[in-house]
């Protein structure tokens, strides 16, 4: 195991915290989130974008924008509404769930835009 990465993150260091598993992973261009939204669409989920500000990233309570998008399966119309709140919200983080009704849970879970931390 000692070739395994240690990801400094720390509290101290707000612009090192990760959110969730794609935080680990390069940077999606558009495309790439592009399809993210097509997986959630395929599935069946209902998207749902929150924002919060970085320094509060940590905590379990996010700001819903609007209510989830029940039943959406335009990929352009959710991609909208995630750029019409990362533009009222510049300085926050913004993720994009796709809620399971099923599971009765986030299937998915991604920040698409990060705030400027401090």
């Amino acid at each position: 195991m000692s070739d395994m990465q240690d990801y400094k993150s720390s509290l101290s260091d707000p612009s090192s915290r990760k959110f969730e598993t794609f935080s680990y992973l390069p940077p999606m261009d558009k495309e790439k989130i592009r399809k993210q939204v097509e997986y959630i669409v395929s599935k069946g989920w209902n998207p749902g974008i929150e924002h919060t500000e970085p320094e509060n990233a940590g905590g379990h309570y996010w700001y819903m924008w609007k209510l989830p998008m029940f039943g959406e399966t335009d990929v352009d119309a959710i991609l909208a509404e995630v750029e019409a709140c990362h533009k009222a919200h510049p300085n926050n983080h913004v993720r994009l769930l796709g809620f399971d009704n099923f599971a009765q849970s986030a299937g998915a879970a991604m920040v698409i835009y990060r705030g400027k931390t401090v």
